[in-house]
């Protein structure tokens, strides 16, 4: 089998990939909107083939569902498929803390440090909108602290799901966010590999507490979708 990746249609793919990603990310496509081959292919003057390489690799991150002869929806996510992303995520984010530890925040030691801060500040001045991509950026640059290339794509693309999901169904997070951020920060930037991975289960474990006390209910069937 050939690799798509070396195919022609390879780059429009990539672009209607993150296209399409970053309208679901930021709420521009929400959950059930319906994506139609024809109309993606005209928006990025393509064939269908790109658009559907593009679908099939977002249903792959979690972000579309397919339904064969009926098209794809932006999708929902089910609070059990959401607490099991969650529990995958905890599982490598431990890893990658444990790994920035022992290079001691390695490269990005500093932007780590300021945005937590960043983020201390938000909160203290209730500044919410803030504090989204704050929280994202700061466990981006944990994973980046690793040092470990696999395990940074593999975290790259659960921590948009995680945030996509926290973002649908939760307003803000914990008041002691930030107060878990800037200790695993502490323990990274000091080199203590094994506070930072405690520290960081315990603040994801939150997460999972407070996931598993939402009422987020199963999707629904996808609705029709014309290719």
């Amino acid at each position: 089998m050939s690799d798509a990746r070396n195919s022609p249609e390879a780059a429009p793919r990539e672009v209607i990939v993150r296209s399409v990603r970053e309208q679901i990310l930021t709420g521009r496509l929400a959950p059930g909107d319906r994506l139609r081959e024809e109309e993606l292919a005209q928006r990025f003057g393509v064939s269908r083939v790109p658009v559907r390489e593009a679908l099939s690799q977002l249903q792959s991150e979690g972000f579309v569902t397919l339904v064969r002869y009926r098209g794809a929806t932006v999708s929902a996510t089910s609070g059990s498929a959401a607490l099991e992303l969650i529990q995958v995520r905890r599982g490598l984010e431990v890893l990658a803390a444990q790994l920035a530890a022992e290079r001691r925040g390695g490269a990005v030691a500093d932007e780590l440090a300021r945005v937590v801060e960043l983020g201390r500040s938000a909160t203290t001045t209730r500044a919410h909108p803030e504090l989204p991509s704050l929280i994202l950026r700061f466990h981006t640059l944990v994973a980046d602290a690793a040092g470990n290339h696999q395990l940074g794509l593999l975290l790259g693309q659960i921590l948009d799901r995680v945030s996509w999901i926290f973002d649908q169904y939760l307003d803000e997070r914990t008041d002691d966010s930030w107060s878990d951020h800037a200790a695993i920060a502490r323990a990274i930037l000091a080199g203590s590999p094994v506070q930072a991975g405690y520290l960081m289960a315990e603040h994801i474990a939150k997460d999972e507490q407070l996931l598993a006390r939402l009422d987020v209910r199963e999707p629904e069937s996808s609705a029709t979708v014309d290719r």
